[in-house]
């Protein structure tokens, strides 16, 4: 069994694909004992609203564009979970970006040890060469099929 993570990861992992919170979950333990840090499971399964809400940022709302679609993996899909989480290294009240792709390395490692596959935010093309296309979803994994 795998350790619980921080309590706001565990709240966001409700509604998640289980096969992504195992990974999730050994990947923070990973992250811990190689970094030092936890990571922290920002977003996990998101309603209608939320999704319509992050895509107007940017659009029709103040901010940043933080997504590009309205069927995102952070949805609820086929399966009846949302497969798609996003992480990070918060520290206080500061998020790490930098950490990215440390996270990244310890979630593959992860779904490596657990038989899973997944897709990262930075590397949509799966080719393990991250943001040579311009992908810039670094804190974000979903799982692949």
């Amino acid at each position: 069994m795998t350790a619980k993570m921080n309590e706001r990861s565990e709240r966001n992992m409700v509604g998640v694909h289980p096969v992504l919170v195992a990974v999730a979950r050994k990947a923070n333990e990973i992250c811990k004992a190689k970094y030092g840090f936890e990571i922290t499971f920002i977003e996990g399964l998101r309603t209608d609203a939320r999704q319509l809400e992050l895509y107007a940022q940017g659009r029709t709302t103040k901010g940043p564009i933080v997504t590009w679609t309205l069927e995102s993996k952070h949805k609820r899909q086929a399966s009846g979970f949302g497969e798609a989480i996003d992480g990070a290294h918060i520290s206080g009240k500061s998020v790490l970006w930098n950490d990215c792709d440390k996270i990244a390395k310890c979630m593959f490692e992860a779904a490596d040890m657990l038989s899973a596959k997944i897709r990262w935010g930075a590397d949509w093309d799966m080719d393990g060469k991250p943001r040579e296309k311009g992908e810039t979803d670094s804190p974000h994994f979903e799982l692949a099929r």
